[in-house]
């Protein structure tokens, strides 16, 4: 039943290109609008109206989720760069809000991991688990000195 999630899959990415178009063609403009988002939003909500109803089987959970999975990153990413491209062309303003953004993110991620309180590291955690495995571990949240 793997085929039936893809067959899923299919479905909403043809059926969000489709809105999509429309949507860019009722607006004047001639690409897809949103035709990504309606396609990912179709399948959450196929997903769901199938969960309620008992009608996820295992394969077609699989299938919806490793194509899912696959199709989201590679589909966002494809759209982005023709974005960029055409905001590119479109003079340096939209570059500017471009840079302006990605460097607002960037100071927020920073204010935010400041806020935060410091995590252990991927080191910290495998070496607390081989002294647990050992037998001589520091009990949990002490670190060893």
């Amino acid at each position: 039943m793997t085929i039936s999630g893809v067959a899923l899959l299919a479905i909403c990415t043809l059926l969000g290109t489709f809105l999509g178009d429309l949507l860019g063609s009722l607006l004047g403009v001639k690409a897809n609008v949103g035709g990504v988002g309606i396609a990912m939003l179709l399948l959450i909500a196929a997903r769901l109206w199938m969960a309620r109803r008992g009608l996820m089987t295992p394969g077609l959970k699989f299938g919806v989720e490793f194509w899912g999975a696959l199709y989201i990153p590679i589909v966002v990413a494809m759209a982005a760069q023709q974005n960029v491209l055409v905001a590119a062309r479109s003079g340096p303003l939209v570059l500017i809000a471009g840079v302006a953004a990605v460097l607002l993110c960037f100071a927020t991620v920073a204010v935010i991991s400041r806020l935060g309180k410091k995590g252990e590291t991927m080191d910290e955690i495998e070496a607390q688990a081989q002294a647990r495995a050992q037998g001589d571990a520091p009990s949990p949240g002490k670190h060893a000195v």
